[in-house]
């Protein structure tokens, strides 16, 4: 079996219920403290700079997302081949799957990077971005793309340590940097007068804080993560395995997010104010749905473990777990949003503005009972990442892809926001459909009891 360590745990023996609690009570800590990134940026800016800044923000999402979406999905993808090597207690394919991941995530992040610039402005352009608020948008992504490694780094050095069962030091590193963030977002904002550059570069600065403290602290503390000279040497098998699971995850963030920017393209013809209440409305929603992913992490490790020790009775009990979980976040987080969304949206945006509260609190309200309906879809694909199905959690990103556009190009133009309140809960059933099949009938899940029998209790 693995290497053991005190910063690192095998999740492919003994109970598991209590265990998924305790990995996913750190990882939902995490989220929340990456979410406070987004989320502290749009509350100084809108209680600082108003609400065409905050609409700016908006615009830019769509990019952001995108680009960022494609760099957390490499290096998503990358730790699962990390955590299934540290399952099967291999641990020089573990060491080399590190290296693998270090130099294809480089050469990922370089072409990411050089994209970018040049179709920054172009973006923004075809995304139908506002003339009076394009020159923000884009004095805010340029800032953001350009440091894009940095957001890359974190993911892959966090995921390495969740691979290996340590969920708590991305934790502590992401309250330091977070902490930082919202002091930078002040002072740049409020006392430099940076205006919405003083947001991207507080974060960029913050980002890279947690990245040098994930750095070191492996360095210190986390030895059976470091690979040698030897350990870069090519292994063709190992490579391909480690970049297609990379790249899978990638386009499917990517496709995800692709489908937001047309989305937001249909938002942005709307006018700002319904530009400025749906990013408060999204902004929000990110922030309910950090228990969801913080679950499809743990289901991405705990799975991948097992998968790599073959217990397939393991796997199933942890998706019935999850699933659990989806249904008592559905309940609390309706009750949440029913009770205080109006609340809320002033609190984020700043705006008194009776369109831009009414649209954001309708879609808080349409969108959270679904939460049950995403959430579940979310830890399928993670499952189905873990077990090393590649491209059925990419068909379901595109089916996404395909639904925003036909709302986008048809029904938005027509129901104007009321569309975009009701686009993606439409969409969700037919990718859940999709992906509970996907799962439940795979051959390697569906195994008779028998072979269970080999599995140690």
């Amino acid at each position: 079996m693995a290497e053991r360590t005190k910063k690192s745990v095998d999740y492919t023996r003994g109970p598991l219920f209590i265990p998924m609690i305790k990995f996913v009570i750190p990882v939902l800590f995490s989220n929340m403290f990456q979410q406070l990134y987004n989320t502290v940026d749009t509350m100084v800016i809108g209680h600082t700079l108003g609400e065409t800044s905050l609409a700016a923000i908006g615009a830019a999402t769509a990019i952001y997302d995108v680009l960022t979406g494609f760099a957390f999905g490499i290096g998503n993808g990358f730790s699962i081949v990390a955590a299934r090597s540290y399952g099967s207690g291999e641990i020089s394919r573990l060491k080399k799957s590190v290296a693998s991941s270090i130099m294809a995530g480089l050469t990922v992040v370089v072409l990411i990077t050089v994209v970018a610039f040049c179709t920054l402005m172009p973006f923004l352009r075809i995304l139908n971005t506002p003339e009076n608020i394009i020159a923000e948008s884009y004095a805010y992504i340029s800032v953001i793309v350009f440091f894009i490694g940095i957001m890359f780094l974190y993911n892959l050095c966090a995921g390495l340590l969740r691979a290996i069962g340590n969920s708590f030091a991305p934790l502590v590193f992401l309250i330091f940097s977070s902490f930082l963030n919202i002091i930078l977002d002040v002072v740049f904002i409020r006392y430099w007068h940076m205006g919405i550059r003083g947001a991207a570069v507080a974060t960029v600065i913050a980002q890279g804080c947690s990245v040098v403290l994930c750095l070191l602290y492996i360095w210190k503390k986390v030895k059976i993560l470091i690979p040698q000279r030897s350990d870069f040497a090519l292994d063709k098998n190992l490579y391909k395995e480690t970049i297609t699971q990379g790249l899978a995850l990638g386009f499917m963030e990517c496709i995800v997010y692709a489908g937001g920017a047309v989305l937001q393209s249909a938002i942005n013809s709307l006018g700002y104010l319904i530009v400025a209440g749906h990013t408060a409305a999204r902004r929000l929603f990110q922030a309910f749905l950090m228990p969801c992913s913080a679950m499809s992490a743990t289901v991405n490790v705990f799975v991948s473990q097992n998968r790599g020790a073959d217990k397939v009775e393991r796997i199933r009990k942890i998706m019935r777990y999850a699933y659990m979980n989806n249904a008592v976040m559905t309940l609390i987080i309706t009750g949440i949003v029913f009770l205080f969304s109006d609340t809320l949206v002033f609190l984020i945006s700043g705006s008194r503005e009776a369109i831009i509260i009414n649209n954001a609190s309708l879609y808080l309200r349409v969108a959270a009972p679904c939460y049950l309906l995403l959430s579940i879809l979310g830890n399928t694909r993670a499952a189905l990442q873990a077990i090393g199905r590649k491209i059925l959690p990419v068909l379901s990103s595109v089916i996404e892809l395909f639904g925003k556009i036909i709302f986008a190009m048809f029904l938005i133009p027509k129901l104007h926001y009321f569309a975009v309140v009701i686009c993606e809960p439409i969409i969700w059933c037919f990718m859940l459909i999709e992906l509970l099949t996907a799962f439940w009938l795979n051959p390697y899940i569906r195994q008779k009891r028998e072979y269970e029998g080999r599995e140690e209790q």
